[in-house]
């Protein structure tokens, strides 16, 4: 599942690869919980790697279920 983060005052995005695995709505329900605490969003792409984006910078976050096995480049 891919997530883009867009953040306050940011031409950039933060986007994140989680599991493919990952379920839509616990995904969604997590997001909404970190954000409604007002500190800091947490996720962790599918290699381990944990991304913080303070919550009072987020613009927006969009969901891409369909977008889990794509890649453009070289390796992965």
């Amino acid at each position: 599942m891919h997530v883009r983060i867009g953040v306050i005052r940011s031409q950039k995005e933060i986007e994140v690869e989680l599991d493919p695995d990952s379920d839509v709505e616990s995904v969604k329900k997590a997001i909404t919980s970190e954000l409604a605490s007002g500190e800091m969003l947490w996720l962790t792409d599918h290699r381990g790697r944990e991304v913080g984006v303070p919550a009072a910078s987020v613009a927006y976050v969009e969901l891409d279920p369909s977008a889990s096995g794509r890649s453009i480049g070289f390796g992965s």
